[in-house]
């Protein structure tokens, strides 16, 4: 990010005023566009709304006062250690947000644990990610996102699904744009029930039924099966359970598939075929997958469509969740949630 500033002061910034801000064209993620919260950014510093100083009230019906940063920091440390003396340690917990640095996250972590003595710490990714995590888990072993922003620009094929990524990843569809027009043969398939603007530049738009999505994956995977679009040495070499995974979808056949989910059997072909045919395929999605019910299931299912083909592991293709805050893998990475500790290993 590169600030725009006028006026003059002591420091840097000092008594200047940010009139502009513009993205850094070396980053090497967003290669200097800026979505719509990084383009408004300077108007974060506007004194109107914002806490300037330390206020505190001793009891809740006293009127705050102004402190010093000292006096407010000391009495926050000591009513937590009265709290964790009286109470003891597991009668605190850290709720910290995605926005955090790794660095951030690993000092909380240790704050928590080390220190104080409690487990009762979690992250944003409880809430936004865990249905991902709990996926990855489940079919991957760890949670962990086999791809990068890289990948993007080496595949040939996109399953955008739970996701409006136009608004919600505006950076990341800009990469999407740029790889549909460096390859006009590339793919796009959107899975929403909404006709929203990403859906509006796919090739292929699955309107399914809310909360048919698992269903939806399933079919695909039985065309891949019985088509023959599926790597049996790779799932001989690294998958377990695919022959019990096989016979749960055998009744799962697209006729019976579309019934449920809303759209043509012929689309639920089209799109497995794609899939399948596919050198790199890239699967991304987001909230409209994880928030569910089933959204464990959701992950599991669409991750499967990687494994039973192989897809998965090398350039340009694989599973790749898009998170809902900056940094949601760096806190689970140093063991910020309750669930895991560093290095995603299992407590």
């Amino acid at each position: 990010m590169i600030i725009s500033s006028v006026g003059a002061g002591d420091t840097p910034l000092s008594g200047k005023k940010i009139i502009n801000v513009r993205g850094d064209p070396d980053h090497p993620a967003s290669y200097g566009r800026l979505c719509s919260k990084g383009s408004t950014l300077h108007l974060t510093t506007q004194i109107t709304g914002r806490a300037l100083h330390p206020e505190l009230r001793v009891t809740r019906n006293e009127p705050r006062r102004r402190v010093t940063w000292d006096t407010a920091l000391d009495t926050a440390v000591e009513r937590f250690a009265d709290i964790i003396k009286t109470h003891g340690p597991d009668a605190v917990a850290f709720y910290i947000s995605g926005q955090l640095l790794t660095e951030d996250y690993y000092a909380f972590n240790k704050l928590a644990r080390a220190l104080v003595g409690t487990n009762n710490i979690d992250s944003n990714s409880r809430l936004c990610m865990s249905s991902a995590v709990a996926g990855y888990k489940a079919t991957l072993g760890a949670d962990s996102v086999p791809c990068s922003y890289e990948d993007i620009a080496l595949a040939d094929l996109f399953l955008l699904t739970g996701s409006n990524t136009a608004w919600a990843h505006p950076i990341i569809f800009r990469r999407i744009e740029d790889a549909k027009a460096a390859n006009p043969d590339l793919k796009i398939i959107v899975v929403d029930p909404r006709k929203t603007d990403t859906a509006a530049m796919a090739d292929l738009h699955l309107a399914i039924t809310s909360g048919s999505d698992t269903v939806l994956y399933a079919a695909m995977l039985h065309v891949l099966l019985w088509e023959g679009l599926i790597d049996e040495q790779f799932i001989s070499q690294h998958t377990t359970g695919f022959s019990e995974l096989r016979a749960q979808i055998r009744e799962i056949s697209p006729s019976a598939a579309a019934a449920i989910c809303g759209v043509s059997a012929d689309d639920i072909v089209k799109a497995a075929r794609w899939f399948g045919a596919a050198k790199a395929p890239l699967s991304m999605w987001c909230q409209g997958l994880n928030q569910s019910i089933h959204g464990t299931s959701n992950n599991a299912a669409l991750i499967h469509l990687h494994l039973a083909t192989g897809k998965i592991g090398q350039p340009g293709m694989g599973p790749f969740s898009l998170t809902g805050q900056p940094n949601a893998m760096g806190g689970r990475e140093v063991g910020a949630m309750a669930n895991l500790l560093p290095g995603h290993r299992a407590p």
